[in-house]
């Protein structure tokens, strides 16, 4: 009895990067949501300004606009409102939901 071998280790290596990859991606966009949904709202300019990117690691969420610091943080005279924080901490088992799910996908 004769038997052959295929090394299947390129492509499941590759799907499970691609499937990583989709994961990051889910869980950056859902953290830029909960993050657009707790800003608070005046002009729109802040919550529209928070958006998410990707490396082969992690997700992230952010802002540009120069006055996030002081609505994130607090001053002063403003209260601090942690929205990025708070998207990116407290949904910590669902974020893990969406990359299992990715992976047991790939």
């Amino acid at each position: 009895m004769s038997y052959t071998y295929k090394d299947n280790t390129d492509e499941v290596l590759s799907a499970l990067k691609r499937a990583k990859k989709r994961g990051l991606e889910a869980i950056g966009l859902t953290a830029e949501g909960y993050a657009k949904k707790d800003t608070p709202v005046d002009t729109g300019r802040l919550r529209n300004s928070i958006s998410h990117a990707t490396d082969d690691e992690a997700a992230y969420i952010g802002t540009n606009v120069e006055y996030a610091p002081y609505v994130e943080l607090g001053s002063p005279t403003i209260k601090a409102h942690h929205m990025l924080q708070k998207a990116a901490t407290e949904h910590a088992d669902e974020y893990k939901q969406i990359m299992e799910d990715a992976m047991k996908n790939a």
